[in-house]
Parts: C-alpha cells; sequence; structure tokens
C-alpha cells in the first residue's frame, strides 16, 4: 500500500471493513473464558484501551500524518501482547483457581513442562508447542491487517475524525462512569488490561527488590502436647484433597467406596475420627504455602512473605514436638533435589526420593507410589525400637494433577516393597491411564480413591497402635477440576483412639466421622492452635488462644 491519500469520500464497503476492524480489535482486549474451558467468549463491553488507542492515532495523524507501516507493525507486537495478556488474565483463574503470577509461575515452568512430558506423548507435546506458536504468529499476522485498515482509514479526513471522535467518546463514558458512578457506564468496560501488567510490573519488581517488611510476631500458642506425649503424631497432607469431594455429587459418589474403606479400618484398628472443613491459603497448587500456614501458625498466601518467612528463625509445630521428646522425621518422596527449607523446619531426618530407593515402575513424573512411600518409611523408621515416639510430616503426591498414571492398591504390604510390587498386567493397566484434559474428573477421583485406599490400608495393617493421625487437604484441585466458584476449603480429619483429643477438637467445631460439614472451623494457620490445645493435657485450665 503506497502512501498517497485515498479518496476523500469513504464507500459503503470501506466503511464496513473499517468497522468489523475496530470491532475485532475491541473483542481482542475484551473476551472472557468459557468456563472451564481453553476457549474464549465474548460478553460485549468495551476497552479502555481500545479508546485510548484510536484517540492517539486520530490525534497523531491529524497532527503530523498517518502512522507508517513500520510503526503499525509495531503497534502489532505491543496489541498482540495485549491480547495474549488478555487471554492469560481469563484462562488461567477458570484453569487454576488463582491469578497468573508472571514472577513465580514462570520459576516453576520447567518443571511442570517435565512433569507433563512424563505423561504426555512426546509427539503431542512438540505438535501442542508447535500448535502454539501457529497461533501465536495467526494472532499477529490478523492484528497486523486490522491495524492496517485501521491505518488507512487515518488517511480518508471522515474516517479519521470520526475515530477520534469515537476513541474520545468511549474514553468520555469511562472516566464519566469514574467520577458519575451513578451513569452506571463503567460496567460497559472490561477492566483495563495494562493494570494487570502494571500489577505483574510490581511483582517482579519488588521481588527483585526483595521485601524488607518486618512479619509480625505469632508464638505458637502454650501445649505441653502431654496427650501424644507418648503417641505418634503422622501429619498427612493428601495432596489435592478438596472440598469438592464433598461438594461435588459425581466426586462424592465416586469416593463413597473408598471413604467406607477407610471408616471400616478406623472400626477394626480401635480407632475414631472428626473432621472438619479448614480454608487453605492457596488453590489449585503452591502446597507448600499451605504446609508452612499450618507449621507456623501464622497464614502464608503468596511467596513472597514465604521466602521472607524462611529467613527467619521461627518456632513450628515441629520445634514444640521436638522440644516435648519426638523424633520430628519428613517423609517427601516427590522432593527430587536440595530443599534448604529443611533447615527452617529443622527435621532430624528427611526421606527423599532418594533414600526411598524405590524400584518398581515409575507412575509419572513422581514416580514414587504414595503406598511405598508409607511402607517404606515403616521399615527405615518404625521397625526398630526406638524410645522416642515420632512427629511425621508427609505430604503426599500420588493424586498430584494430572492425576494419571494413577498407581494400583497392592494389598500386600511386603511386596509392594520388592522389584516387582504388582502384578504386570495391573502394571500395564496403569501405565496406560492417561489424564483427559478435557474432563480430569475421573482422573481425579481415580487418584482420590487410591490415596484414602492407601491410608486405610495403613491404619489396618502397618500403623502404630499408639497414633495420632492429622488427615488433611492441601488445596483444592484447579478450577478446571473443583469447579467454578469453589471455595477455598479442604477437609480435614484427626484420627485417634484417645478421646480426649477428639472431646476437645469437636468443642471447636468438628464433626464426628469423617464427614466434615460447615462453617468451616477455620483457616489452614488457625488449625496450628486447634491441634496444639487438643493435645495439651491442661488445655481445661489454659486461657484460650488470642
Amino acid at each position: 500500500m503506497s502512501g498517497k491519500p485515498l479518496a476523500h469520500v469513504p464507500r459503503a464497503s470501506q466503511w464496513l471493513g473499517l468497522l468489523l476492524a475496530l470491532f475485532l480489535l475491541n473483542l481482542g482486549l475484551t473476551f472472557h473464558n468459557l468456563w472451564p474451558t481453553l476457549w474464549i467468549t465474548t460478553r460485549h463491553e468495551l476497552s479502555l484501551e481500545f479508546a485510548v488507542l484510536l484517540l492517539l492515532l486520530a490525534l497523531y495523524a491529524e497532527t503530523f500524518r498517518p502512522p507508517s507501516r513500520r510503526a503499525i507493525a509495531w503497534l502489532a507486537v505491543l496489541f498482540s501482547l495485549l491480547v495474549l495478556g488478555r487471554y492469560a488474565e481469563v484462562t488461567a483463574p477458570a484453569l487454576f483457581g488463582r491469578p497468573i503470577n508472571l514472577y513465580w509461575d514462570l520459576q516453576h515452568l520447567p518443571a511442570v513442562s517435565a512433569m507433563l512430558a512424563r505423561v504426555t506423548p512426546i509427539w503431542l507435546m512438540v505438535l501442542l508447542a508447535l500448535g502454539a506458536l501457529l497461533l501465536i504468529a495467526l494472532l499477529y499476522w490478523l492484528v497486523l491487517r486490522l491495524l492496517e485498515v485501521t491505518r488507512r482509514a487515518l488517511y480518508r479526513p471522515v474516517q479519521r475524525r470520526a475515530l477520534g471522535v469515537l476513541g474520545a467518546g468511549l474514553l468520555s463514558l469511562y472516566l464519566a462512569g469514574h467520577v458519575t458512578p451513578q451513569f452506571g457506564t463503567l460496567r460497559w468496560f472490561s477492566l483495563p488490561l495494562t493494570a494487570t501488567y502494571f500489577k505483574q510490573v510490581r511483582f517482579v519488581t519488588e521481588a527483585l527488590a526483595g521485601d524488607t517488611r518486618r512479619l509480625p510476631d505469632q508464638p505458637l500458642v502454650d501445649s505441653d502436647l502431654g496427650r501424644v506425649a507418648d503417641a505418634d503424631v503422622f501429619l498427612v497432607f493428601v495432596e489435592s484433597y478438596g472440598a469438592s469431594t464433598f461438594d461435588r455429587t459425581a466426586y462424592a459418589e465416586g469416593l463413597t467406596g473408598a471413604r467406607e474403606t477407610l471408616a471400616a479400618a478406623l472400626r477394626d484398628s480401635g480407632r475414631q475420627a472428626v473432621s472438619a472443613f479448614v480454608e487453605s491459603p492457596t488453590f489449585g497448587g503452591a502446597s507448600w504455602l499451605a504446609h508452612v500456614s499450618l507449621l507456623t501458625g501464622m497464614e502464608v498466601r503468596d511467596n513472597r512473605v514465604y521466602n521472607l518467612l524462611l529467613t527467619q528463625r521461627r518456632e513450628t509445630l515441629v520445634h514444640r514436638f521436638a522440644a516435648a521428646g519426638h523424633r520430628p522425621l519428613a517423609l517427601m518422596p516427590g522432593l527430587k533435589n536440595d530443599w534448604p527449607e529443611g533447615s527452617f523446619y529443622a527435621f532430624d531426618t528427611i526421606y527423599d526420593e532418594s533414600a526411598l530407593d524405590y524400584r518398581g515402575p515409575e507412575f509419572g513424573w513422581w514416580r514414587i507410589p504414595d503406598q511405598y512411600a508409607l511402607a517404606r518409611f515403616d521399615r527405615l523408621a518404625l521397625s526398630g525400637a526406638s524410645d522416642r515416639p515420632l512427629f511425621l510430616f508427609f505430604p503426599t503426591i500420588s493424586s498430584h494433577m494430572p492425576f494419571r498414571p494413577t498407581p494400583p492398591y497392592q494389598p500386600d504390604w511386603e511386596r509392594i516393597l520388592g522389584d516387582q510390587p504388582f502384578d504386570p498386567a495391573q502394571t500395564a493397566t496403569s501405565l496406560d491411564g492417561r489424564p483427559d484434559w478435557r474432563d480430569l474428573g475421573p482422573a481425579y477421583v481415580g487418584a482420590l480413591n487410591y490415596a484414602l485406599r492407601s491410608l486405610a490400608g495403613y491404619l489396618q495393617q502397618r500403623a502404630p497402635r499408639d497414633l495420632v493421625l492429622v488427615l488433611l487437604g492441601d488445596h483444592q484441585p484447579v478450577a478446571s477440576v473443583s469447579g467454578k466458584g469453589a471455595s477455598w476449603e479442604v477437609p480435614v480429619h484427626v484420627i485417634s483412639n484417645r478421646q480426649e483429643i477428639l472431646d476437645s477438637l469437636l468443642e471447636k467445631g468438628f464433626q464426628p466421622g469423617l464427614t466434615p460439614s460447615r462453617p468451616a472451623a477455620g483457616a489452614m494457620h488457625q488449625l496450628n492452635a486447634m491441634l496444639l490445645q487438643a493435645f495439651d493435657s491442661g488445655v481445661a485450665e489454659r486461657a484460650p488462644a488470642g
């Protein structure tokens, strides 16, 4: 297209082409997610950035001349980035239940990619990567064509001034809605996308500059742990075990058998359970935020606070149990590398992937079945005589997204420790299981069935007689699994044969059995005080925690 001016009076086809270009450009910054998919839909909103762009282009062309093709090409790059940002902004909450954070999420991208590569064929990963690149190239090409139509309109005085009036009018409606909310014009606009980018820039600059905030002093409540002085205490976080397993009918029905098996294991072993919901500080991932919130009694909802907390000396449940005479251990089959956080918690021993020495078939990125981890821990830490009870921290991994391949449950707990823990047919069936990304619900239910049956088997066959088991979820599964508008709540079950512990928790809102009820007993970090008070032999004489 040459730089010569076109006809001053635009034809009807030129008006139609311009209107279509403007509609699509505005749509690129205002679309919404078709929950819970990767697809988009529109709600016919207006974009503040689109209004500002039209006004600036018209003013520049009126004052100087229409922008060059090179300038339009660079503008197409910027506009494409805004469209991609809009896609991430509306899609991430639908799939993961939380906004995206470029600084923190990009750090985990290599590990997540490696995890998905273990359960997805390489050819499919390559095809998806190429498809994504092609879509980005097509997006840029389309934006460039649309902006070129707009650039050509700037050569026509009538259309140039119409663009200026349109941009100024939209901007006036937006500002009027801010200044005078009763006008109601603000609801015609989607949230400004530039605010999202500014927020991401702020995240990055704050993280790189370091956070000098002082965290509040929150000492643990008084507790002599007298009610568990001679008992092993296991704190087991079941990966992705969320309230949706009770709230969604299909999930609740799919887990009925596993929950009945767990209830039978309690009866057979002379134990009882009390249950409640607590609110997790995270959703769909970032399990460590839930772990640290419970262990420290301080609510930690983002990685900035988490990293700052790890630089400080804090008393945790690990320290409290160690001071009371327990031997603090961590069973972490998903731990593949060095774990600096271990020094913060001061575990006596950490049984990581290497220490567990698993030689059976590998089930996805996480490799080691939870049942094997428990059986191996039983042999390593519980088989010998010891005059010290144990405090165990165990975050499970077999129910981690994408939930497949799910290991088969092995009733023979001795066999699972061998090189061939399962029959070949069982292994083949499990390894053939691939996640259906369009519907992860069945895989999720299958993984939780495995987790609950493994714990039931452990309680029946292997668990120490004097065991207090705190069993809870770390967070809800991603939003595409847990459902639209799902709460951040997770179930917690405290299992014991010590009635005074259970009675104390019943007074705090827990319910008898394995089915929690609402309202939630509190937040994850508040569970710290509830447990310490329940374990305290003199809790009746102590003042309640503030």
